[in-house]
């Protein structure tokens, strides 16, 4: 046995004293995460929810000092998600949802992340904020509220009428052929417009009263969607695509999806074209934002320039204005209380960083001018404007601390909450991410996020944490979601425990522009995205500071199919990886045609989907595997990690696997998202590190 010697010795020991691990998994997952901002349609006043280590609860506060008070009293880690927090329009009142998973399909069902012998319910609660006393109202979701303080709500595809003054029942409010999705009062509140599906178009109706018929705008065998009353309650504004299943064209050619604005009169119901998108892919792409804020115009959100951007169409003319022009998108839009201003948030700023931050931007629509109400290395988000003055409130973060919300007046910002910070979280040792860019092999830039703590051994293991979504796009700091600020925790976590960890922003994500965005072949159709997490995983390997031979690769949803294509396609490059609630079985993306009509490349297409798919590489799938899935997942069916498990223990192929039974894909239960988070690392740790 050779000696060591003695200065040699404490060298080595004063330099693991100072690369130790300084906080655990569990510390840096108490981050604070805000949700469901809101301001109220009279006064000054706000409120949100707050997730404090699954202790879900509403906060609320008002001028002048906007000193947040806590009006719930929800104490365990259950599951129970609070969403659709709104004011009622006189602002007495607080309106939300509490249970369900609103991030997934089947939103409305119950969460049993407690896996309790009974299952809690979804209700529509209520706050007076006069007694500040919060209580249910009635099973259900999907509510919205009138100018008298009505609220309706869906259930089974109908309308309902419940009541906040607790003294009538709930009642459905009217009958009728076809599910119902959207619900629209009028500015008086007298009138109700809605949507009804009807198969293969949608219909846009106006309800009165018990004695007046059902009033059709505008019926045609098309799909409307959208419903937008003007000031006046005289119009209506709404958005018109194709109706029908049209012919069974080719799967893998993409083609422009058409989509119009349409403006109608609401007492003779007829309508007229207002304007139509450029056919083209980049115009076939429309979002939610889709207001109808005075008597000339209506703002609405579109594609077609390339980045998702605000536009305003004048009624009279006709003519569409770019409200946001420039190489950036916006998201998160809201119209003010009065209706005079639009507030976004958006990635761009002085700073290159800028391209993977939040900030926050207000347009006057009377002026049309673009304020950006925020600049710097933070991350701001989800902002609402407070009643008619230029006073603004939205989610703040920074590469270190996480969201909380901030109040912004003419005597400056005013961060609320920040002594609910646990005093072991910890915000002073976590590094701060780096903005990195790559080439992919066919010369696309493909960007991300390098996380590492400084000092520590010379060759350090590197891990490629992938995002799920794919729309969605991590960021050099907190992200402004639940799920993503999971990751961001775990990936700071990673850091801490010695591992570089580069978060890549692959092609499907947003930010970046259409092109990026919406590329040809993608997913089932080719998963040209892959090419972007090797070549990250390649550049993660070339750094001088990592261990070439000792890179893993984790994700979840989205993530997890990526990552399963790199274990199985490139087992050379990534030695180990973690596959959480993954997609792994693509073929079925297309279902049998009916009839004798078929796609001319049906054939063709699902061969290419199954060679997208994990599934055909498995005899390359060399490297060791953690699966992590959750049984009440509505995102992921659960089946798709069953059945890639089925064939690896009928080829023999060894795996590891934590099934976490009850919880969903957003690991609703906070005990559950800290349980994957450390699996995560642990796996990675034991393979990857030094023993």
């Amino acid at each position: 046995m050779k000696h060591i010697p003695i200065f040699m010795l404490l060298f080595l020991l004063i330099s693991q004293q100072l690369f130790a691990q300084s906080f655990t998994m569990e510390q840096i997952g108490k981050f604070s995460f805000p949700s469901g901002l809101t301001s109220s349609p009279t006064g000054e006043k706000i409120a949100w929810a707050m997730n404090e280590q699954g202790k879900r609860n509403v906060y609320f506060a008002e001028e002048p000092d906007f000193r947040p008070v806590k009006l719930t009293k929800f104490t365990e880690d259950d599951g129970q998600e609070i969403s659709s927090l709104k004011f009622t329009a006189d602002g007495n009142w607080l309106v939300f949802v509490c249970g369900g998973d609103h991030g997934g399909g089947n939103a409305s069902s119950t969460v049993n992340a407690l896996n309790m012998p009974t299952l809690p319910k979804v209700e529509i609660w209520k706050i007076s904020l006069d007694s500040k006393i919060a209580e249910p109202v009635v099973e259900g979701d999907d509510f919205v509220l009138g100018k008298q303080n009505q609220l309706l709500y869906l259930k089974n595809g109908q309308v309902w009428k419940g009541d906040l003054s607790g003294e009538e029942k709930p009642a459905q409010l009217f009958q009728i052929k076809g599910n119902v999705n959207s619900l629209e009062f009028s500015p008086d509140g007298e009138k109700l417009a809605f949507t009804v599906n009807r198969g293969g178009h949608q219909l846009l109706g106006i309800y009165e009263n018990q004695e007046t018929p059902i009033h059709w705008i505008a019926p045609s065998f098309h799909r409307y969607s959208q419903p937008k009353w003007s000031p006046d309650g005289s119009q209506i504004a709404f958005i018109k695509t194709l109706g029908g299943s049209g012919a069974a064209l080719s799967l893998l050619e993409p083609r422009p999806v058409p989509w119009e604005i349409w403006l109608a009169d609401v007492e003779s119901g007829k309508g007229e074209l207002l304007w139509k998108a450029p056919e083209t892919l980049r115009g076939s792409y429309r979002y939610g934002f889709f207001v109808f804020p005075n008597e000339k115009e209506v703002v609405f959100e579109s594609y077609h320039e390339g980045w998702q951007h605000l536009f305003a169409l004048d009624i009279s003319s006709k003519n569409i204005q770019s409200l946001t022009p420039g190489e950036y998108m916006v998201e998160q839009i809201k119209l003010s209380p009065n209706g005079k201003k639009v507030v976004f948030s958006g990635n761009t700023g002085a700073e290159k960083e800028d391209l993977d931050r939040r900030h926050v931007g207000f347009i006057d629509l009377i002026t049309k001018k673009l304020t950006w109400e925020t600049q710097g290395s933070g991350i701001e988000a989800y902002p609402v404007a407070i009643g008619s003055a230029d006073k603004l409130a939205y989610f703040s973060a920074s590469p270190q601390r996480s969201h909380l919300v901030t109040v912004k007046t003419d005597k400056g910002a005013s961060l609320l909450q920040e002594a609910s910070i646990p005093s072991d979280f910890p915000q002073s040792k976590l590094v701060t991410p780096k903005q990195v860019s790559f080439k992919a092999p066919d010369g696309t830039t493909v960007y991300g996020q390098l996380f590492e703590k400084e000092d520590g051994p010379t060759k350090k293991p590197g891990v490629v944490f992938i995002h799920g979504g794919p729309q969605r796009q991590m960021l050099l700091g907190w992200s402004y979601m639940d799920y993503y600020s999971n990751t961001y925790a775990y990936n700071q976590y990673l850091a801490e425990l010695g591992f570089v960890v580069l978060s890549v922003n692959y092609r499907l994500g947003i930010g970046y522009g259409f092109e990026f965005h919406r590329p040809a072949y993608g997913y089932y159709q080719g998963a040209v995205e892959y090419q972007d997490i090797k070549a990250g995983g390649e550049y993660l390997a070339a750094l001088s500071q990592v261990d070439p031979t000792k890179i893993g690769v984790y994700g979840g949803s989205y993530g997890g199919y990526l990552t399963a294509l790199a274990l199985a396609r490139d087992s050379e490059l990534f030695k180990v990886g973690v596959d959480i609630h993954g997609v792994h079985d693509l073929d079925g993306r297309y279902e049998l045609p009916e009839g004798y009509e078929g796609a001319p490349d049906y054939e063709k297409a699902k061969e290419i989907a199954w060679k997208s798919s994990p599934m055909p590489d498995l005899a390359t799938w060399k490297s060791p595997v953690l699966f992590i899935h959750s049984d009440d997942d509505r995102n992921v069916e659960v089946s798709q990690t069953t059945d890639l498990i089925r064939r690896f223990e009928e080829l023999g192929m060894p795996y590891e696997s934590v099934l976490i039974p009850g919880d969903t894909h957003h690991w609703m239960k906070w005990e559950n998202m800290i349980e994957v988070g450390q699996l995560t690392a642990d796996f990675l740790k034991k393979h990857l590190m030094e023993k």
